[in-house]
């Protein structure tokens, strides 16, 4: 029997005009976190592609629609509605409202954040059918919103936890695809 490799387009967010409040953008962290998916995504013998910090949402779900993929996987980072700036925290995990393969990855991913979140009770998965990246998208798709940088608590767990996040993420893909994790090191 014959098996195939799994394939995910990794679109870390572009939005570098999203400032963290210590410094550093949403692209620069997302980007980190894709950078330090890699060894354990080719250990674990998962396909990727990724988009291009330059280029802007509709390209990359240009570029996701062009290829043959499992799972777009986009990485992002949240920031409160401006009266409640710095107030809010925790992961929100998006997947298509009309989509069991989206909602299952969702689960998985979510779960598995709840595992290294400091406050697992604030994780959740959101439903959703206006996000381009969700919408427009051909792969089954998710959309992790991994905290919110408007908060002091959250930016500091994004970026103290890099390596951790990463893992996290490639263990939900292989989870997510039925295979095996393989630690890199």
């Amino acid at each position: 029997m014959e098996t195939t490799t799994p394939s995910v387009y990794l679109s870390p967010s572009v939005q570098d005009y999203n400032e963290y409040i210590i410094g550093g953008s949403e692209e620069y962290y997302m980007n980190l976190i894709v950078d330090a998916m890699v060894p354990y995504l080719r250990a674990s013998d998962i396909s990727f592609n990724r988009n291009n910090p330059n280029d802007s949402l509709a390209q990359v779900i240009e570029q996701s629609n062009a290829g043959e993929y499992d799972l777009h996987l986009a990485l992002h980072s949240n920031a409160s509605p401006e009266n409640l700036s710095g107030m809010l925290q925790g992961p929100d995990v998006y997947y298509y409202a009309f989509s069991q393969d989206g909602e299952k990855a969702a689960n998985i991913f979510a779960k598995n954040l709840s595992d290294i979140y400091p406050n697992p009770d604030l994780v959740t998965t959101i439903p959703n059918t206006t996000l381009a990246e969700l919408r427009r998208t051909r792969a089954t798709s998710i959309l992790i919103e991994l905290a919110y940088h408007d908060n002091y608590e959250d930016a500091n767990w994004i970026a103290g936890n890099i390596e951790a996040i990463a893992e996290n993420l490639v263990f939900s893909l292989a989870e997510y695809f039925g295979i095996p994790f393989v630690d890199p090191l």
